[in-house]
């Protein structure tokens, strides 16, 4: 059986728990390819899929994203939007603020953003890799289609890493609660997202702005067959494009296919 028990999570939701239809699964591919699937069979807006286990889970720029049962919490959400994509540039970006939202709220401290969408958490040995966020787009005449991707570490993971990791026990006094920190996460990202199909990024900027982990930090932009690109960070625009101060000005850059490293 999973560990997501249905009707439980379905009460930490409370009156909210009408605008989700959560699938819990044991194991799958990836929770955002079976939810693409669904999507295109007509599943509606709200539509989550959360599993235990996933074969081929996967993060920006083809990165897997490993996880494990009752150590990380693995789930992908359909969200329709009226209109083309262009209206939702910098949502991966608003996601992240909504899950800092969640985290906070459970009483998680020393939560922060890192460009374009992850979220880290400060600990002793500097800021450490906490959440990952994926967002796919898709579009037709009816409007866009987002599948937002959301791998959670509640534990620290083991074995070799590529960099820092954390977990959400980290951060609370008592281990974290997967039903408590679904429905906290769900519960923000529905208002989150009310809000961004009015009013877009430009409405969360200066909060994204205020959690952002690598405010005037020094930095390297690396793209695929690029030289490296160094500056500072300054901040974000309204669309969700970081604002880099380098030696011939202020460059615009955008998410695309492009990694930020602390230089």
């Amino acid at each position: 059986m999973p560990l997501i028990d249905l009707p439980l999570l379905k009460e930490r939701l409370g009156p909210l728990a009408g605008r989700f239809d959560v699938d819990a699964l044991d194991d799958c591919d990836s929770t955002s390819s079976e939810l693409m699937r669904r999507a295109d069979r007509g599943a509606p807006s709200g539509t989550v899929v959360v599993a235990d286990r996933q074969s081929a889970g996967r993060g920006r720029r083809g990165r897997s994203w490993l996880s494990t049962p009752e150590s990380s919490l693995t789930f992908s959400l359909l969200w329709r939007f009226g209109g083309s994509a262009t209206r939702l540039a910098g949502l991966s970006l608003a996601v992240g603020v909504g899950l800092v939202r969640a985290l906070e709220s459970l009483g998680a401290c020393g939560v922060r953003l890192k460009w374009p969408n992850d979220v880290l958490l400060e600990t002793a040995a500097g800021h450490a890799k906490l959440a990952g966020i994926l967002i796919e787009l898709s579009s037709d005449r009816r409007g866009t289609q987002a599948v937002i991707g959301i791998g959670l570490n509640l534990a620290p993971p083991a074995g070799e890493l590529g960099a820092p990791a954390a977990g959400l026990s980290q951060a609370l006094a008592a281990a974290p609660e997967r039903h408590a920190v679904l429905a906290a996460v769900l519960r923000e990202l529905a208002a989150l997202l009310d809000g961004f199909a009015v009013d877009g990024f430009a409405g969360l900027k200066s909060e994204w702005q205020s959690r952002h982990a690598w405010q005037g930090a020094a930095v390297q932009i690396l793209g695929d067959g690029e030289a490296p690109r160094a500056g500072t960070c300054l901040a974000v625009d309204d669309d969700g494009a970081l604002l880099l101060d380098t030696p011939a000005g202020i460059e615009r850059v955008f998410s695309g296919d492009v990694s930020l490293r602390r230089a």
